[in-house]
């Protein structure tokens, strides 16, 4: 049995911004009517790892067996990577989780989310609080049909 869990801020505020690229992705494979199983964190993305410790222990998992889907300002919008124990350089919600599990051998669904123009580039932590522009979220569905299509054939 595997869990996935999207991380993001709560709160309509927060709805399509770059940060809350986990939550998108839960909101995507439920529209999609699928029967993974998949939760968006409650909390802000600082306190996550209190989320995935509770989820993890009402379900009775592995940490193994855990997924963890997550906005990535490494990875150029439109790519993705799924790795175990391998993360973004640097992410609050990834670390709180590292940090409150006492482990770092967890699934990583990383989606990139970076856009920025290089000859104009914001700082990450107040990009990544930007909301997603239309085109941007056309591009980020045709990623999530692509990670949804090859979690189907993990699990």
């Amino acid at each position: 049995m595997k869990l996935i869990i999207g991380l993001g801020n709560p709160g309509g505020r927060y709805k399509n911004n770059r940060h809350n690229a986990g939550h998108l992705f839960v909101d995507f494979l439920r529209s999609q009517g699928d029967a993974l199983r998949a939760r968006k964190t409650d909390c802000f993305m600082n306190d996550s790892g209190v989320f995935v410790k509770k989820a993890i222990n009402r379900e009775r998992l592995a940490i193994s067996d855990l997924y963890v889907a997550h906005d990535d300002l490494d990875l150029k919008l439109g790519a993705y990577k799924i790795q175990l124990g391998v993360g973004p350089k640097v992410h609050n919600g990834v670390t709180s989780a590292e940090e409150v599990l006492g482990a770092k051998d967890f699934w990583r669904i990383r989606i990139g989310v970076d856009n920025r123009d290089p000859n104009n580039r914001i700082a990450g932590e107040d990009y990544v609080l930007h909301d997603f522009e239309f085109e941007e979220l056309e591009v980020l569905n045709k990623v999530f049909d692509e990670i949804h299509k090859e979690l189907t054939d993990k699990f």
